[in-house]
């Protein structure tokens, strides 16, 4: 049984504001295949299956997949058995992606932990070596310049003019 939602039509600056897309995205899909506007004229006319077809290939993207596997998935999306068969190859990719999505953030973390010791690292052999080359040392100059020259209000070091001779 129809909606009317179902026969409800779109615009591409609709949809764009909706998802949060740019109209070049959805033109880019649409030359894949995966959208299939209707026209009038010029301007595409997107229908309440463009719309769902949308947030598929949206959320498919944001999750890490293909463009040609989100193709498959939405092309098995058209058969007439309740979208069954399409919700199993789904879900196995899914799950599947999942997998590999925690395998990259233990990745990330990995690189993250290296990354901060060998920072520490660098930190401590600098503050024994050369503290004025640490990252803040200019704002450390800077207090420190200000407390040794009272006098200098705009915290540069203080510049003696030339004295003339007597």
């Amino acid at each position: 049984m129809a909606t009317a939602d179902d026969h409800r039509t779109y615009s591409i600056r609709q949809l764009c504001r909706e998802f949060g897309a740019t109209a070049r995205a959805l033109r880019f899909y649409e030359d894949k295949g995966l959208l299939t506007p209707a026209r009038k004229g010029q301007t595409r006319v997107y229908d309440a299956r463009d719309r769902a077809r949308l947030k598929l290939i949206l959320r498919g993207r944001r999750i890490g997949f293909t463009l040609h596997e989100i193709q498959d998935m939405l092309d098995l999306y058209d058969r007439n058995d309740g979208n069954t068969h399409q919700m199993a190859i789904a879900l196995r990719r899914h799950r599947a992606q999942i997998e590999a999505l925690k395998q990259q953030r233990e990745d990330l973390d990995a690189a993250i932990e290296t990354a901060e010791e060998a920072c520490a690292a660098m930190e401590e052999r600098l503050s024994q070596m050369r503290p004025d080359l640490l990252p803040g040392a200019e704002d450390y100059e800077s207090v420190l310049s200000a407390r040794l020259n009272p006098d200098n209000h705009d915290h540069h070091p203080v510049r003696h003019p030339f004295k003339a001779r007597a």
